[in-house]
């Protein structure tokens, strides 16, 4: 393969770095840029910062809800590929996916008793 076949590659490379760079500079000019003192308070997950020197630390219960969260879109993303083949895979592919969703409903449910999924402390 000569380097010719690569210059379409190359041109959109180039087209698409002067585009974001283009847009990021534009979107700077034209943005209004009125800073109050509520916009430039850090937020964080929710809690409101407050005035004072004292560090508070965040409750486990955001983390656990954004872990958890991750871990079941993950999980379900195994469903697509399998949605997929599931012809080719007939019913060998059906009970692996009864499986695979049963072991992801008893996580879900042993969560769920735990109180993983309670936001209120």
């Amino acid at each position: 393969m000569t380097l010719s076949a690569y210059l379409p590659i190359l041109l959109l490379i180039i087209i698409s770095t002067i585009f974001a760079v283009a847009s990021i500079f534009v979107s700077s000019k034209l943005a209004p840029s009125r800073w109050t003192f509520a916009k430039r308070l850090p937020y964080e997950c929710g809690i409101v910062p407050e005035q004072s020197d004292e560090r508070e630390r965040f409750p486990v219960k955001f983390y656990l809800v954004a872990m958890l969260f991750i871990i079941f879109d993950i999980e379900t993303v195994f469903l697509y590929p399998w949605a997929v083949v599931y012809q080719e895979l007939a019913v060998f592919g059906l009970i692996e996916m009864v499986v695979f969703i049963v072991i992801l409903l008893a996580a879900y449910v042993y969560v769920w008793r735990r109180g993983g999924l309670e936001w209120a402390e």
